[in-house]
């Protein structure tokens, strides 16, 4: 088995059936999500999707291989676009300027997230690091090609998905995975990077599910 298919066996299957079935994403496909939700989630993204590009930009300086920091680096640029364009037009058909996300700031899981995969990539090894930022790419490749399916009787939630469904997108996930596979771990760096993976792969559902709820602070 691949070193992917392992990580994926261990710490990401039964958490991506959990994801498939939370209502966040059935309320989506569905059209009966609460715009009020999908709101919470786009700005929430926005915040994550920032510290995604700096984590990504720490895993291309700790990649060992010219290929291997060329294409995280291009993905940390490209995670910052997608902020900027896919959640700039989304904002404005939510009614929000990019002052309200600033204002609304990121939550507690968002918060968590980022402050885990930020430790990680800092201070873990290369390998360390690709297994903890490989869950946002690999579940939402996966939960795209599962919406696509379904699709949506919302507009707003259609354009969502055919972006993370798109062909386009599955080619830089299979990039990722295809480095993750040719990694040299040993046994103790192998089973870090089982945790590091598995933890991310619960902060995924954790992120659907902060959005479903609106999660707020409960003080301050």
């Amino acid at each position: 088995m691949t070193f992917s298919g392992e990580l994926w066996d261990r710490g990401a299957a039964s958490v991506y059936e959990e994801i498939v079935r939370h209502p966040f994403i059935t309320g989506l496909t569905d059209g009966t999500l609460d715009h009020d939700a999908f709101r919470y989630f786009i700005i929430q993204d926005s915040h994550y999707l920032r510290a995604y590009s700096r984590a990504l930009s720490l895993v291309a300086g700790r990649a060992p291989d010219d290929d291997a920091v060329s294409m995280f680096a291009l993905h940390a640029a490209n995670a910052i676009a997608v902020e900027r364009e896919l959640h700039t037009s989304l904002l404005e058909s939510l009614g929000i300027t990019a002052a309200d996300v600033d204002a609304a700031g990121s939550g507690p899981t968002t918060t968590a997230y980022m402050s885990y995969l930020t430790a990680v990539c800092a201070t873990g090894t290369y390998a360390e690091a690709v297994a903890a930022v490989l869950p946002c790419y690999w579940i939402y490749r996966d939960v795209g090609r599962e919406l696509l399916k379904r699709s949506s009787p919302d507009p707003l939630y259609r354009k969502w998905i055919e972006t993370y469904g798109s062909e386009e997108f599955d080619a830089v996930v299979e990039q990722v995975l295809a480095v993750t596979d040719g990694l040299d771990v040993g046994a103790a760096e192998r089973e870090r990077c089982h945790q590091h993976f598995a933890m991310t792969c619960r902060y995924e559902w954790m992120f659907w599910d902060a959005a479903y709820h609106e999660l707020d602070w409960p003080v301050g």
